[in-house]
């Protein structure tokens, strides 16, 4: 299948997931990253007027929130702004209240993909449009998302994309060429980068994902990300009575 034909078949996907939910559109948090703009791209093709990309700022490098209007603006997509930095602060001094403590760095980075989380879905409920989210297959395979935050989404419309398949796709819609080479990251703190945090490269994770070829420290990291994650997959454990 050409890249012409997985167009029309996403982007008809789509269409039915809406029809089936009752649902008048769709939105996408733009981040100023390449499967945001993949995102953007499909939804606006989908839903030309009833389509919407959240740049959602939290403490945020502001060249990001530069590239995710210019996606926007490229697309000629409808687009808000809804800066977080207030409410991320309000929250973070809440939590240090309630007891004296030191937080960890994880816990306080994945306030943000949630706070996202949050602000998109109070837009799809006030706009009844469903949420649909950036990740793709390579971050489904190894849990490279946020429980409830980044992964707290109605439809994934690239998850069976891999990063190096979205770059291509990416070319092959004439997307930005800054957009589609700038460094991969969730920006959940200043200078994170989503390969310096995995220590593997995408291509190289890609590879094995699609061929089962790669060192073994980077099949050990694949299987023991994916053993790791498997709760990020599932709905809530419920048990036998």
């Amino acid at each position: 299948m050409n890249w012409e034909e997985k167009v029309e078949k996403l982007v008809n996907w789509l269409k039915e997931k809406v029809r089936e939910a009752n649902a008048h559109g769709l939105l996408v948090g733009l981040s100023g990253g390449v499967d945001s703009a993949v995102v953007a791209t499909l939804i606006k093709k989908a839903f030309p007027e009833e389509s919407l990309g959240i740049i959602m700022p939290c403490f945020s490098n502001p060249e990001d929130e530069k590239d995710a209007r210019m996606v926007a603006e490229h697309l000629n997509l409808k687009y808000i702004v809804v800066n977080l930095d207030e409410p991320y602060q309000a929250l973070i001094t809440s939590l240090k209240n309630a007891t004296p403590h030191e937080p960890g760095k994880l816990a306080l980075a994945n306030i943000k993909p949630r706070l996202r989380m949050t602000t998109l879905y109070y837009w799809a409920a006030t706009l009844n449009y469903l949420v649909a989210g950036t990740g793709n297959r390579t971050e489904l395979e190894i849990g490279y998302f946020t429980k409830w935050g980044d992964g707290g989404v109605d439809l994934l419309p690239i998850g069976n994309l891999t990063k190096t398949e979205v770059w291509e796709f990416a070319r092959y819609l004439g997307l930005p060429e800054k957009i589609i080479t700038k460094a991969p990251s969730a920006g959940l703190w200043e200078g994170q980068t989503d390969e310096g945090e995995m220590g593997f490269t995408y291509k190289d994770i890609d590879k094995y994902l699609l061929t089962g070829e790669g060192s073994a420290e980077l099949v050990e990291f694949v299987k023991r990300m994916q053993i790791k994650s498997q709760h990020k997959k599932k709905t809530p454990e419920v048990p036998m009575l």
